[in-house]
């Protein structure tokens, strides 16, 4: 199976081989100060993410796992949107979803009955366009958030070269 390219799929996701072992590499994050940055780490995860100062609403984060492997160490890495933007999206997408169904079998057993079923058809275009209408904005931030993304990925990248 071929896999996407980064620009279509929602969670960009890479993976590096590093020579170093997975402390020497995480110590190097928790000591990285940098200005518009915010680091944590929990364990073998790293997340950085932008100051409020830099933040907006469609600002990206960075999650990073350390692996130890044989004699190197793996680096997963993914970017995403700030958590509760995510949980808002899909919660949201998840209610359309409901609606859909729901007014979809509304419709069914309308014109079962033989009753006139336009409202919930008009219903369900509706909700079919503020799907797409939610599509284009997520397509939106994600534009909005990629100068960050580089950002946050060139500054990974300094840490990890130091």
């Amino acid at each position: 199976m071929k896999p996407l390219p980064n620009d279509i799929v929602l969670r960009p996701r890479f993976q590096l081989t590093l020579v170093q072992d997975k402390e020497t590499i995480l110590t190097h994050f928790q000591h990285a100060m940098d200005h518009p940055f915010v680091i944590k780490r929990l364990d073998e995860h790293v997340f950085i993410k932008f100051n409020n100062l830099n933040n907006h609403f469609w600002s990206p984060q960075l999650h990073l796992e350390i692996v130890d492997e044989d004699n190197t160490c793996k680096l997963y890495g993914v970017f995403g949107p700030n958590p509760t933007l995510w949980t808002f999206f899909m919660f949201i997408h998840f209610v359309i979803a409901i609606l859909f169904i729901v007014v979809g079998i509304w419709a069914y057993s309308s014109a079962s009955l033989g009753k006139n079923y336009h409202i919930q058809l008009g219903g369900m275009v509706i909700l079919i366009l503020l799907w797409t209408v939610l599509y284009f904005l997520g397509r939106a931030g994600k534009k909005k958030g990629k100068p960050q993304m580089l950002q946050l990925y060139n500054f990974m990248m300094n840490v990890l070269t130091e």
